[in-house]
C-alpha cells in the first residue's frame, strides 16, 4: 500500500501535467486558427479592384463602403477579419460575403473573381449599383450557396438558366432589378429549387401563370411576387402552405383568384393582394389567421359583406380594404382591433353609418375612410386618436362644423375633409397644425373670410385645396413673410376676380387650379414666369380670359402635362403648349386661324380638344403623326374645310374622333382602319361625298358611328364578312341620300344591340391614363347627352353604357321594315322616319322590351298597328304619322299616353286618342301622294362633343341628342331615373389629394 506522501506527490505531478496540457491546448487554439486562404484573399481583393466606390450607388442612409478597409498588410491582413467576410471556423474558407449597401458601382461579368469563391454559402450584394450588368452564367460555380440576395442592385436581362443548378438554395432574393424570368420560367425555377423557404422576385418580369407545383413547396415561408406581370388564376393551395408567413403578390392586374376557407393553425402574418383581380368574398374563416398583422386587399374586386370575424384578428396593425365592392355596414367588431395603426376602407359600397366607433382605436396614426357613405358630425371621440398623422374623410356626407379640438392633433400631416357638407367658419385652432403638409377642404359649405396669405399660418404646407366653398378670400397687405412653397393649390370657384399676387413668389407649383373665378382680360406677364420648370397641371377654364400679355412661340411651362383653357373668350391664333403636353383643352373659345404644323410635334399628346372655336383652313396632314399617342381628337364645330387627311398611321391609338359640324368634304379616309382602338367616330354635318364605309366594320371596338347630315349615298349592300360592327350600339346615318332596302344583313350582325345587359350602372366613357407627379392617373371621359327642346340645349351628364340607338331617318330607303329588327332587344331608340318604307309594321318590334322611342312617321306604311306593341311598357315616344295605316289604335299601357299628333295623316286609323271611332267603314284610304314626306315632326340625331369635366379636370366626352319634340325630354329623364336604380357607378375616380 502506497504511503500518503507518495500519493500526494503523484497527485501534484498529475495536476502539473494537466496544467501544462491545458496551456498547450490554449496556445494551439489561438495559434492554429486557420487563416484566410491566399487564393480567396486574392479573389476578394480582385473583386474590390474591379468595382468603384460611389456613395450614390446605395440609397440606404446607413450605407458605407465595406470593402474600403480591406488590405493585406498589418493586423487586418487576414481576410477572415474583413468587414462583410465570413470564414469557416475549421477550414478557413470564405463561406459568407455580405456587401449589402456598400456603395459599390460597376459591372460583374463572367470573368469576375467573385466566382472563384466556390465555398460560398451566403452571398448578399443587395443595395448596390451594378450598372445594368447581366447575371453571369458562372453563378453555377457557387453551387454550395443556400442564401443568394441580389435585390435592389441594378442587374438586368434574363436570369440565367444556370441558376437552376443552385439546388441547395433556401433563400433567393432578386427583387427590384430589371430582370426577366422567361427561359427558364417560374415553373422551371420552382421545379429545380425544391428547398426554397424564401422566394422574392418582386419587380422581375415573369409574364406567366403561377405554377400549381408551387403549392408543393411545403417549406416556403416567404413569397414576394409583386409587379411581375403574373396571369391566370393563383393556385389556392399556396394560401394553405403550413409554414407560409409572408405573401405579397401586389399589382399583377391580370392575376385572378379567390380566398379559400382557412384552416386553424395558420402561420400567415402578412398578406398583400393589392391591385390584382382577386374577387369573391372574404371568408368568415379568416378568423383562423390569429397571427395576422398586415392585410391589404385594396384595388381588387372583392364583394359582399365584410365578415365580423375579421374583428378577431387582434394582432392586426395594418388593414386596407379600399377600392373594392364590399357592401353592408362596417362591422362593429372592428372596435376590437386595438393594435391598428393603419386603416383604409375607402371607396366601397358600404351602407350609411357614423364614425363614432373610430375613437376606440387609439393607436391609429393613419385613417382613410374616403367615400364610405359616412354621415353625421365629426365625432368628438376622434380626440382620442392622439397619434394621428393622416386623416382622410373626403367624399362622405359629414355635416356640422370642424371642431376646435382638431388643433390638438399637432402631428397631423394630412387632413382631408373635401366633398362633404361641412359648414361654418374654418376654426382658428387649425393653425396649430404646424406639421400639416396637405389640407383639403374643397367642395363644402364653409363660409366666412380668409386672407389670401392663409398658407402663411402653416410652415410645412405644400398642398392647399379650397375650391368651391362660400369663402371670401381677401387680399392681404402682408408681403414681408414669404409663403410656404406650395406644390398643389386649388382655388376654383372662389370669386377671385384677378390673379392672386402672392403667386408671383411661387416657383414650386405642380398643380394650379383657378377655374371659375371670373378672371378677365389678359393673363399677366408675371404669371407666365411663375413655376416654369415645375408646373404640370394648369386649370384656367371657365373664366373670362381673352389672351396673354406676353407673346411667345410656345407656352413657357416646360413640363406642363395638362392645360385647360376651355370656356373662356380667348382670341387670336391657337396657343402652342410645350412638347411634353398630354391633355390640351381650348374648346369653347373664339380662336381663329389654322392649326399650326408645330402642333404635330406634340408626340406625347393624348387629348386634343379644339372644339367650338372659329378655327378654319385645311386640316394639316401631319395630324396623323399624333395618332399613335392620342386617344381623343376633337375638332367639333369649327370651319375646317378640304378633305380629311388620309394619314392615320399603323398603330393608331385614337379612341374618339369628332370632326362634326365643319365643312369637310370628299371621302372618309380609309387609313382610319388603322385606328383599331376607335370607339367613337362622329363626322356629322359636313360635306362628305361617299358611299357607306363598310370597311369600318372591321374595327373591333367601334361603338358609336355618327355620319348624319352629309352627302353619303348609294345602296348599303351586304357586308363583306359576318363580323361587321359587332360592338356597334349607337348608329346615326340620318339626313343623307342612302337608297335601296334597309341594311338587313348589317342589322343581323349588330350583336351588341341583341343582348340586354343588366350589370351595375356603368356610363359611357373612355379611360385615359397618364403620369402626374410620377404617379399613374386615370381620367374617365364620360359621354353625356344634350337635347334641344324648343331651342334650349339641355345637358344630361351621363348616358348608361348599355344605351342603344338606330337613326336611319331622312334618307331614301324603301321596301319593308325587316322582321330582324325585333332581335335587337337592347334597342332603346329607333328612328326610321322620312323614308319610302312600305308594307306593314312588323309585330316582331314588340320584342324590343327596352324600346323608349319609336318613330316610323313620313313613310308609306300600311296595314294595322300591331296590337302587341302595347306590350312595350317603356315606350314613351311613338310616332306613325303621315303613313297609310288603318284599323284601330292599340289600347292599354303606354298607348293611353300618346297624343293625336302621333297618328296624324293616317285617315284609316280610328280609336283613341283620335276623335274617329272604330266600326265606321265609310272612310276609304286616300291614294298615296309622291310629294308627301317633306316634313317630319320627330327627329333625333346624335352629336359627340368634348367638354370640360369637373373643376379643371381634363375633358369629358359628350354625346348629344337633338330632338324637336317636347315628349323626348320626358323620355330621357325617365330613362336615367329608371336605369339609376339598377346598379352602382363604375369605380373610376380622380383624387388629386
Amino acid at each position: 500500500m502506497a504511503s500518503p506522501v507518495c500519493f500526494l506527490t503523484i497527485r501534484m505531478l498529475f495536476l502539473v501535467l494537466l496544467s501544462l496540457f491545458h496551456l498547450r491546448a490554449c496556445y494551439s487554439s489561438s495559434s492554429m486558427q486557420p487563416l484566410c486562404h491566399e487564393d480567396e484573399s486574392y479573389a476578394l481583393l480582385q473583386l474590390k479592384e474591379s468595382l468603384a466606390i460611389n456613395e450614390s450607388a446605395s440609397s440606404d442612409p446607413s450605407a458605407y463602403p465595406k470593402v474600403a478597409s480591406w488590405r493585406v498588410d498589418g493586423e487586418s491582413g487576414d481576410c477572415c477579419s474583413w468587414d462583410g467576410v465570413e470564414c469557416d471556423g475549421d477550414s478557413g474558407h470564405v463561406i459568407g460575403l455580405d456587401l449589402s449597401s456598400s456603395c459599390l458601382h460597376g459591372s460583374i461579368n463572367s470573368n469576375s473573381s467573385l466566382f472563384h469563391l466556390v465555398q460560398l454559402r451566403r452571398l448578399n450584394l443587395s443595395g448596390n449599383d451594378f450598372n445594368n450588368s447581366k447575371m453571369p452564367s458562372e453563378i453555377r460555380n457557387l453551387s454550395r450557396l443556400f442564401d443568394l440576395n441580389l435585390s435592389y442592385s441594378n442587374f438586368s436581362g434574363q436570369i440565367p438558366a444556370e441558376i437552376l443548378e443552385l439546388s441547395k438554395l433556401v433563400s433567393l432574393d432578386l427583387r427590384w432589378n430589371s430582370l426577366k424570368l422567361r427561359k427558364p420560367g417560374l415553373q422551371h425555377l420552382v421545379e429545380a429549387l425544391t428547398n426554397l423557404e424564401v422566394l422574392h422576385l418582386s419587380g422581375v418580369s415573369i409574364s406567366a401563370e403561377v405554377p400549381q407545383i408551387m403549392a408543393n413547396l411545403s417549406s416556403l415561408s416567404s413569397l414576394f411576387l409583386s409587379y411581375c406581370g403574373l396571369q391566370g388564376e393563383f393556385p389556392m393551395g399556396i394560401f394553405q402552405l403550413p409554414n407560409l408567413r409572408f405573401l405579397r403578390i401586389r399589382y399583377n392586374p391580370y392575376l385572378t383568384g379567390y380566398l379559400p376557407e382557412f384552416q386553424s393553425g395558420s402561420q400567415l402574418e402578412i398578406l398583400y393582394l393589392t391591385g390584382t383581380s382577386f374577387s369573391g368574398k372574404l371568408p368568415a374563416s379568416i378568423r383562423n389567421h390569429k397571427s395576422m398583422k398586415e392585410l391589404d386587399v385594396a384595388e381588387c374586386y372583392f364583394s359582399g359583406v365584410i365578415p365580423s370575424s375579421l374583428g378577431n384578428l387582434t394582432k392586426l396593425n395594418y388593414l386596407d380594404l379600399s377600392d373594392n365592392f364590399f357592401s353592408g355596414k362596417i362591422p362593429p367588431s372592428f372596435v376590437n382591433l386595438l393594435q391598428l395603426t393603419n386603416l383604409s376602407l375607402s371607396f366601397n359600397n358600404f351602407t350609411s353609418g357614423t364614425l363614432d366607433w373610430l375613437g376606440n382605436l387609439t393607436k391609429l396614426n393613419r385613417v382613410d375612410l374616403r367615400g364610405t357613405d359616412s354621415y353625421g358630425d365629426i365625432p368628438s371621440s376622434l380626440r382620442n386618436l392622439t397619434q394621428l398623422t393622416f386623416l382622410a374623410l373626403n367624399e362622405n356626407k359629414l355635416t356640422g362644423q370642424i371642431p376646435s379640438w382638431i388643433g390638438n392633433h399637432t402631428q397631423l400631416i394630412l387632413l382631408g375633409l373635401g366633398a362633404n357638407k361641412l359648414h361654418g367658419p374654418i376654426p382658428e385652432s387649425i393653425y396649430r397644425l404646424q406639421n400639416l403638409g396637405v389640407l383639403n377642404l374643397e367642395h363644402n359649405l364653409f363660409s366666412g373670410t380668409l386672407e389670401l396669405n392663409f398658407p402663411l399660418k402653416f410652415r410645412n404646407l405644400f398642398s392647399l385645396q379650397l375650391s368651391y366653398n362660400n369663402l371670401s378670400l381677401l387680399k392681404s397687405n402682408n408681403t414681408i413673410i414669404p409663403l410656404p412653397k406650395l406644390k398643389i393649390l386649388t382655388l376654383s370657384g372662389c370669386n377671385l376676380g384677378e390673379f392672386p399676387s402672392f403667386l408671383r413668389d411661387q416657383n414650386h407649383l405642380g398643380i394650379l387650379d383657378l377655374a371659375d373665378n371670373k378672371l378677365e382680360g389678359r393673363i399677366p406677364k408675371w404669371f407666365m414666369n411663375m413655376s416654369t420648370t415645375t408646373l404640370e397641371d394648369l386649370y384656367l377654364a371657365r373664366n373670362l380670359l381673352t389672351g396673354f400679355d406676353q407673346s411667345f412661340d410656345v407656352l413657357p411651362w416646360n413640363n406642363l402635362r395638362s392645360l385647360q383653357l376651355h370656356s373662356n373668350k380667348l382670341q387670336g391664333s391657337l396657343p402652342i403648349p410645350p412638347p411634353e403636353i398630354y391633355a390640351y383643352g381650348v374648346q369653347n373659345n373664339k380662336l381663329t386661324g389654322e392649326i399650326p404644323i408645330v402642333i404635330c410635334n406634340l408626340i406625347s399628346l393624348s387629348v386634343l380638344d379644339l372644339s367650338n372655336n372659329n378655327l378654319s383652313g385645311k386640316l394639316t396632314h401631319c395630324l396623323g403623326n399624333i395618332s399613335s399617342t392620342a386617344s381623343v381628337l376633337n375638332l367639333h364645330n369649327n370651319s375646317f374645310s378640304g378633305d380629311i387627311p388620309d394619314t392615320f398611321t399603323s398603330g393608331c391609338s385614337l379612341k374618339v374622333i369628332d370632326f362634326s359640324e365643319n365643312k369637310l368634304e370628299w371621302k372618309i379616309p380609309k387609313s382610319l382602319a388603322n385606328c383599331t382602338k376607335l370607339e367613337i367616330l362622329n363626322l356629322e354635318q359636313n360635306k362628305i361625298n361617299d358611299v357607306f364605309p363598310s370597311w369600318l366594320g372591321m374595327l373591333p371596338d367601334l361603338r358609336v358611328l355618327i355620319l348624319r347630315s352629309n352627302g353619303l349615298h348609294g345602296v348599303i349592300g351586304k357586308p363583306e364578312t359576318n363580323v361587321e360592327f359587332r360592338r356597334l350600339q349607337i348608329v346615326d346615318l340620318s339626313n343623307n341620300s342612302f337608297k335601296g332596302k334597309l341594311p338587313l344583313e348589317y342589322l343581323r350582325n349588330w350583336t351588341a344591340m341583341k343582348n340586354v345587359r343588366n350589370e351595375h350602372l356603368i356610363y359611357m366613357q373612355v379611360g385615359i391614363s397618364y403620369q402626374i407627379f410620377g404617379d399613374s392617373m386615370t381620367i374617365p371621359y364620360q359621354f353625356s347627352m344634350t337635347i334641344t327642346n324648343k331651342g334650349v340645349m339641355r345637358l344630361y351628364e351621363k348616358i348608361q353604357d348599355s344605351l342603344s340607338a338606330i337613326d336611319l331617318s331622312s334618307n331614301g330607303f324603301e321596301g319593308g321594315i325587316p322582321e330582324v329588327l325585333g332581335d335587337l332587344k337592347e334597342l332603346h331608340l329607333l328612328n326610321l322616319s322620312n323614308n319610302f318604307l312600305s308594307g306593314g309594321i312588323p309585330p316582331s318590334l314588340s320584342n324590343l322590351k327596352e324600346l323608349e322611342a319609336l318613330d316610323l312617321s313620313q313613310n308609306k306604311l300600311s296595314g294595322e298597328i300591331p296590337v302587341k306593341l302595347a306590350q312595350l311598357t317603356f315606350l314613351e315616344v311613338f310616332n306613325v304619322s303621315h303613313n297609310f295605316l288603318s284599323g284601330p289604335i292599340p289600347r292599354g299601357n303606354q298607348f293611353g299616353t300618346f297624343e293625336n299628333t302621333s297618328f296624324d295623316a293616317n285617315p284609316g286609323l280610328c280609336g283613341e286618342p283620335l276623335s274617329k271611332e272604330c266600326g265606321n267603314d265609310e272612310d276609304s284610304l286616300p291614294a298615296a301622294k309622291e310629294d308627301e314626306g317633306s316634313g317630319y315632326p320627330l327627329e333625333f340625331g346624335w352629336k359627340v362633343v368634348v367638354v370640360g369635366y369637373a373643376s379643371g379636370v381634363v375633358n369629358g366626352v359628350i354625346i348629344g341628342c337633338v330632338m324637336n319634340t317636347r315628349k323626348y325630354e320626358w323620355v330621357v329623364k325617365n330613362y336615367f331615373a329608371r336605369r339609376q336604380n339598377k346598379g352602382q357607378n363604375l369605380k373610376t375616380r380622380l383624387h388629386r389629394s
